[in-house]
């Protein structure tokens, strides 16, 4: 099959950590024998090789490089609200996507349209691709029907692209009843998980020895003994690194707590970390490799998301599966898409969202029970291979792919 997968995000370049699990789905479908095309925004920092398995075609919409604030998770202030820059921008990207998705529409005869994030992507197309009479696949990620909840017009028009669907698809079972709420038709609306690297993510990867798995500890601010929590993503509100600041307070010289990322609160969080007194340290950004040697050095990994004021949340954290895959016993709050893969007491514990008590609890027990953070570990790793693989994720969009097609030749 050809497919064209439209997107706002992507790794901007080899190893970049922007919506990774966007590049995971069309390397996946490619692996299964598809010829796979991509149209993305330009980024002044996209640089994407000739050699890869899947082509690119970048649409320009601003005037000067410095204006490149759409998609690459740069278009909302903190995840709370779009930046007003954005609303400026919103005619020229328009205009220059559906520019490019046509442009393909009339160069090559696809399959399947696979437009990622309802809103805007899905709802700035559905016309230009019905007008080229191609099977339309809409899938969901979270900040898209947040959008669509928040907005009327949003709403309006997220509706519209549901309904010319031939498949909708939602990363976790929270997200596909807010796709039905906003209008999604329930026979052509299904889960599909995200996937995880499960070798890239491994716990035993070559570059993670023991002289080097301490020289990452180290600069993670643990030394040896000393237990490594490890949490990792962009620093916004919904991400919930200020109640793990908080839990952390009180717990002693038992452990260090890094967190990995930069984002619009690296201030504020900072501030808190210096007030508090608390034992965590603000590692900055790290690279896709760095990020899956510090899993594999980590004593604990905690994923403590939250439903932010402006009532966003993660579909189903990316961090969560790379935690699972790493093999490392998972620390997590109850919201969204989290509970569906993570049973307590099984492959990880799960605590109240915004409830640094509850964290600072089970972070507790954590420190004094090795051979439960032992257990849960090997747990979390078998629910990765057994259950949340790429392979069976495409093999689902491609059911999808499938769907769309037939439902478009009637």
């Amino acid at each position: 099959m050809r497919i064209l997968i439209v997107t706002s995000s992507y790794p901007k370049f080899p190893g970049d950590v922007t919506a990774p699990f966007i590049e995971s789905i069309a390397r996946g479908v490619a692996a299964r024998g598809h010829q796979v095309d991509v149209v993305l925004p330009h980024h002044p920092e996209l640089r994407r090789g000739e050699d890869e398995p899947v082509r690119f075609f970048p649409y320009h919409y601003a005037p000067s490089d410095s204006w490149s604030l759409w998609g690459y998770a740069q278009s909302l202030e903190a995840d709370v609200r779009l930046r007003p820059e954005v609303y400026l921008l919103a005619p020229l990207v328009a205009l220059a996507l559906r520019r490019a998705v046509g442009d393909r529409l009339l160069a090559l005869r696809y399959d399947a349209v696979h437009v990622h994030w309802v809103v805007p992507n899905a709802a700035l197309l559905t016309d230009v691709v019905t007008a080229h009479r191609a099977p339309l696949v809409v899938s969901l990620h979270g900040s898209d029907v947040f959008v669509a909840e928040k907005l009327r017009p949003a709403r309006a028009l997220a509706a519209a692209a549901f309904r010319a669907a031939g498949a909708v698809t939602a990363c976790s079972g929270d997200l596909h009843r807010r796709a039905l709420a906003l209008g999604a038709p329930e026979s052509r609306t299904r889960t599909i998980p995200y996937g995880v690297d499960v070798d890239f993510f491994a716990p035993n990867r070559p570059a993670t020895d023991a002289a080097a798995r301490d020289v990452l500890r180290a600069r993670l601010g643990a030394g040896p003994d000393r237990l490594l929590v490890f949490a990792f993503g962009r620093l916004v509100e919904k991400k919930g690194f200020s109640d793990l600041v908080e839990a952390v307070v009180g717990l002693g010289d038992r452990l260090t707590v890094a967190i990995a990322g930069e984002g619009d609160l690296k201030d504020t969080l900072t501030a808190q970390v210096r007030n508090l007194g608390a034992s965590v340290r603000l590692v900055g950004a790290l690279d896709r490799a760095e990020t899956a040697a510090a899993l594999a050095a980590a004593d604990v990994v905690v994923v403590p998301s939250i439903i932010d004021r402006a009532g966003n949340v993660d579909g189903l954290p990316n961090t969560l599966l790379e935690g699972l895959a790493a093999g490392r016993p998972l620390l997590a709050t109850r919201v969204a898409g989290i509970p569906e893969v993570v049973e307590d007491g099984v492959n990880g514990l799960l605590v109240p969202e915004k409830d640094p008590r509850a964290l600072a609890a089970a972070l507790a027990r954590l420190a004094r029970e090795p051979e439960t953070r032992e257990r849960l570990g090997h747990a979390a790793r078998r629910t990765a291979i057994t259950r949340l693989t790429w392979d069976a994720a495409a093999a689902a969009f491609e059911e999808c792919y499938v769907q769309a097609a037939a439902l478009a030749a009637r």
